[in-house]
Order: structure tokens, then C-alpha cells, then sequence
């Protein structure tokens, strides 16, 4: 007997099952930000829910660092 494989990311259907609940403003303002960074919904998704849990977590800012921030010495 196998073992169920596990998922630790959200996959493209259950991402759009998610924002079709959402509020239209919160939808389209991820989808905007996806589209921004050139990231999958998914991705961005996820990245919203980990960092209002987490606020250590991965957050849009660290998804392009060489463009949003710059390197100072």
C-alpha cells in the first residue's frame, strides 16, 4: 500500500476556488499583484495568507528583492 503523496503548496484550482470567494476588490487587487511581479496566483495567494499568519514569513517585498529594494553598504 502506497502512502498518500502530500501537497504543501496550493495548486492553480484550488487557488482560484479560494478568490472566486473573496471580495471582487480583494481579488482583483492579487491578481494585480501577480501580474506585477509575474508570479502564479497560486504563489501570491499563498504568500498573502502565510504572511498575515506569520509576519516573519516570505512576504511580497522578498519575492523580487533586486527590484524593490536596493542594496545599501
Amino acid at each position: 500500500m502506497q502512502s498518500p503523496t502530500q501537497t504543501y503548496h496550493l495548486d492553480r484550482t484550488t487557488a482560484q476556488a479560494f478568490l472566486e470567494k473573496l471580495p471582487e476588490h480583494i481579488r482583483q487587487a492579487l491578481l494585480a499583484r501577480a501580474a506585477e511581479i509575474d508570479y502564479p496566483i497560486e504563489a501570491v495567494l499563498e504568500s498573502a495568507i502565510a504572511s498575515s499568519l506569520d509576519p516573519d514569513a516570505l512576504s511580497f517585498t522578498d519575492c523580487l528583492p533586486s527590484s524593490s529594494l536596493e542594496m545599501r553598504f
